[in-house]
């Protein structure tokens, strides 16, 4: 099974993405950016959902610090978020998001955008 992080603050958020990926994929879920860039020493993941709004890191800081690291910058990365504003879409995608899923998400959509997201890594 393919690894997958998720990375929010919020352990509703966790446990309900968890839950809806447990049968289909190795899920890790961290509480914050610096516990992800900690894990990512000992397992590398096929993709990352992470969420924007969060305290110390945020999101948008995370991807930017992933992509100019030689080892993790391919890693395909969705926004996983309340924060779907135009501005934050754009900036998201022009530091390399492949995608946002809106919170509260639901589990169909979550599942499709990981499986396309996958298919083109």
């Amino acid at each position: 099974m393919k690894n997958i992080f998720i990375v929010d603050d919020s352990d509703v958020n966790l446990i309900m993405a968890e839950k809806a990926l447990a049968d289909y994929f190795n899920v890790f879920t961290l509480p914050s950016a610096e516990a992800m860039f900690e894990f990512l020493n000992d397992v590398v993941p096929e993709l990352i959902l992470l969420d924007i709004k969060m305290p110390k890191i945020n999101g948008l800081d995370a991807l930017k610090m992933l992509k100019t690291e030689s080892v993790f910058g391919n890693i395909p990365v969705i926004f996983l978020t309340s924060k779907d504003d135009p501005d934050t879409k754009a900036r998201g995608f022009e530091l390399g998001a492949i995608d946002f899923i809106a919170k509260p998400f639901s589990c169909e959509v979550l599942l499709n955008s990981i499986n396309k997201a996958l298919s083109y890594s």
